[in-house]
């Protein structure tokens, strides 16, 4: 069922939004192509379909504890900072990406 005029008019008014009425001729094509676009996913079987709010279902979080589980692994500091191109104390040191810093 496409959209008339006055419904587009009413939904215009809702979000307060004034059209003339070449825009509203033309905001009343646009939203019934918008419809018309979306027409196959009303074809699709959703008998038994449960909505979905969350597109990886029950998964909370998929996040480990950020925690040295092997001291082998951890990368020594000094090793670490080996390449830097400048460092402060035990960080790096990048420029600025705001601009409104001193050089460090």
């Amino acid at each position: 069922m496409p959209l008339s005029k006055e419904d587009v008019a009413a939904i215009a008014e809702y979000a307060r939004f004034h059209l003339t009425d070449k825009e509203l001729d033309e905001m009343t094509d646009y939203m019934n192509e918008a419809v018309r676009l979306l027409q196959p996913i009303r074809e699709y079987d959703l008998e038994g379909v449960k909505p979905t709010y969350q597109p990886i279902g029950d998964l909370s979080n998929v996040m480990r504890e950020d925690v040295v589980d092997d001291h082998d692994r951890a990368l020594d500091l000094k090793d670490a900072m080996h390449n830097a191109g400048s460092t402060h104390d035990r960080y790096f040191r990048v420029p600025s990406i705001l601009g409104d810093e001193e050089e460090a």
